[in-house]
């Protein structure tokens, strides 16, 4: 998507005309934000009136996310609960980035009303990233972990 200046000008008079005091956009490579300030003026009778100024607007490159490795496979999590690295609390994480993993090996917990439920890989690979902090909510289907199959 591509926004020429008259689109511009287009959408700054619509939000001049709203209630709205800021708009984030991004599309491409480009992130566009527009807020609204406003300038306090206090005459000698203390009433103090608010003019809207012009948006500001700003652009900045948005990072490019790394290059993605088509070979990678998520482990989503099958069920809603909080997600845990290792066993317990003070033994070592059931994997890092890295490691290699066999198929049916636990990878991780996730706690849902009160029981813990081991994830399993399913498939040998390498570990490449967790997504996940420990002792966070995960939901159902969200990406815990990715996994490199062709790395074995």
């Amino acid at each position: 998507m591509e926004l020429n200046l008259e689109e511009l000008k287009e959408l700054i008079s619509l939000i001049n005309q709203t209630d709205l005091t800021e708009l984030s956009l991004e599309f491409g490579d480009v992130r566009l934000n527009i807020r609204k300030s406003e300038k306090t003026i206090a005459p000698v009778s203390q009433v103090v009136s608010v003019v809207p100024s012009e948006p500001v607007i700003t652009a900045a490159p948005v990072q490019a996310p790394p290059p993605s490795n088509k070979n990678l496979i998520d482990i989503p999590s099958p069920m809603v609960g909080t997600f845990y690295r290792s066993p317990k609390p003070d033994e070592p994480p059931f994997v890092n980035k890295g490691d290699l993993v066999r198929k049916g090996q636990p990878v991780c917990i996730i706690e849902a009303m009160k029981l813990m439920n081991e994830i399993e890989a399913d498939m040998d690979g390498r570990i490449v990233e967790i997504l996940i902090d420990n002792a966070q909510p995960v939901g159902y289907g969200q990406v815990l972990m990715k996994i490199d199959p062709t790395a074995k």
